[in-house]
Parts: C-alpha cells; structure tokens; sequence
C-alpha cells in the first residue's frame, strides 16, 4: 500500500521582498504540482527518486533508514534532502525509525527551474508524511516568508502576511473581470530566492511608509474592476519596489515598446513576470523570444 501526497506550486503576485517585512502580499497557488508516492519496503534503507516534468530521473539517493546517513552520491540534492528528512524527525520523532526501509518517488509536472515552487512543494509533501506544521520544516531550512507554503495548502488565491514572524493568510476571490489580458510570462532564467532574500535582508533598508504603499496596491488590485486602473496599479507596485531594491523595473530593461504593463514576479530578473495588456501580447513576447507563456486560466489552480 502507497502513501501519496500531492502539493501545487505557487506565484506571488504583489508583495515580492517587501512581505518579508509585513506587507501584505497576493499569492495565487498554480496548476502545477509536485506529487509524493511513498512506499513501505523490506530494505534497510530509504531508496528516493526524484522525477522531472519530462519524466526523467534528476535525483535519486540512498539513505540509512537509522541514521538517515547517505549511501549513495552526497550532492547539493541529496544533502538538502537529507537536511529535509533530518529537521522533520526533529519536528516530530516517530517520524521514520528502524523498523522499515521506504521506497520513494517524488514527481513535478512543471520545470524546476520555473520558479514555481519545487522545493516548497516537496517541504509540503514531506511535512503531510510527516504529519507535521509545513512552516516549521520550511524555517527549518530557508530564510523566506513562507508565502510558498501558504499557497500550496491553500484552495484559492490568499493574502498572505507575517506579523511577529507568524503567518497570516486568507482565502479570497481573485479572478479579474479582464483575467483574459493577464500572461505569466518565462524570463528564460532561473533566480535563486535564498541568496535574493539574503542579500535583501543583509543590505536593503525598507520604509514603512513603502510597505504601506505595497499592502494597499495589494488590496486595491484583489477589488480592481477595468484593466487600465490595474496597470496604473502594476506600473505603481514596480516603481515603489525599483526605488527599495535600486534596481531597473522589467520593462524598462527589456519590454518598453509593450503596449501595457509588466511587473516582476518574485526575485527581481529571473522566473516569471505578470503582463497586463492586449489579448494578442502572446505574439509580442514570442517575438522578443520569450516562448513559455500562459494565460490567467491555464496557470491559476482550478477547482
């Protein structure tokens, strides 16, 4: 008998860096997800695969099912994935034992280097095997505002917030009447949000006068009713967080011709971007060669 656990993927949609320090951000869970198929086997150890969305196998490791020593290969992979099992026995000590060895599969159907929640994902996953506070494993192992993990428990878009580092999210209606002129938008590259958050935090000094700015984008752009006032709003939210982060908002770097307004999604210049504008901007981002691109309905979770 199988154990199986399935966790969607996630996109922070207002809110990047400046949830960190209590902004309140808009997060939608994704169509994408990760599943987790768990088998009890004979063997004395744990035997994990790791497949990717074309089915091919990127990690796969032994672990001692004692010690949760690693038997195989130590890489940057098998070393998190021990970190991950290790802090979730901390979290909860009947998790594993010596008493059975596992046979584990974890698939994506979506491109890890998306940015589209491969790692929350599987913390997800692990912490339902586990039956423990996915939070707790999640701060266990990374310095981000757990938004992630919020969406991916989550049956809708939320508003997401930390106040005394505790996380505060709500289920709320987001489906824009004009949902049709939103795209997600690859940037063809991959952003490591650890090292963005550290970075941020280490050397970015916020106003609060700035989260306030971002919270009150946030709730104006959930109960936003026509398409020119949410790109007043995106152009507002890029330009309050290029004057925090110092840094060129994406249009101007890449799309200032666009007839309609982009905004970064997550670490500013990798992963995805939110383009607000005609509902033939598909052929505008294929010709600038920027070829994965999905609309409002193809990316948002349905239910």
């Amino acid at each position: 008998m199988s154990l199986v656990f399935k966790s969607h993927g996630k996109l922070l949609l207002t809110g990047e860096y400046l949830v960190l320090k209590g902004a309140e951000a808009l997060c939608i869970p994704t169509n994408f997800y990760q599943t987790l198929n768990v088998k009890k086997s004979k063997k004395s150890f744990l035997h994990w695969k790791s497949y990717n969305h074309s089915n091919n196998l990127w990690i796969e490791a032994k672990l001692n099912a004692c010690d949760l020593k690693i038997l195989s290969e130590e890489n940057k992979e098998t070393l998190f994935l021990q970190s991950l099992l290790e802090n979730a026995r901390k979290i909860n000590p009947e998790f594993l034992n010596c008493e059975s060895g596992y046979n584990i599969e974890s698939k994506m159907n979506f491109n890890k280097n998306w940015g589209l929640g491969s790692s929350s994902t599987l913390i997800n996953n692990i912490s339902q095997w586990a039956d423990i506070n996915p939070f707790n494993l999640l701060w266990s192992v990374s310095n981000g505002s757990g938004y992630d993990i919020a969406s991916s428990i989550s049956n809708g878009p939320i508003i997401y917030k930390l106040i005394n580092n505790k996380p505060i999210y709500d289920l709320i209606e987001f489906k824009p009447l004009f949902h049709q002129n939103l795209f997600f938008v690859y940037m063809n590259k991959k952003k490591q949000s650890e090292d963005e958050v550290k970075y941020f935090n280490n050397n970015i000094k916020v106003d609060k006068k700035n989260i306030d700015t971002i919270s009150s984008i946030t709730n104006k752009m959930i109960k936003c009713e026509n398409l020119e006032s949410f790109k007043n709003l995106i152009f507002e939210h890029e330009k309050t967080l290029s004057k925090t982060l110092k840094k060129e908002m994406v249009k101007e770097i890449f799309f200032n011709d666009y007839r309609g307004e982009v905004k970064s999604l997550g670490a500013w210049g990798g992963d995805f971007i939110l383009a607000a504008g005609p509902k033939d901007s598909k052929k505008y981002f294929e010709e600038k060669g920027f070829k994965t691109i999905f609309s409002f309905n193809d990316m948002l979770k349905n239910y």
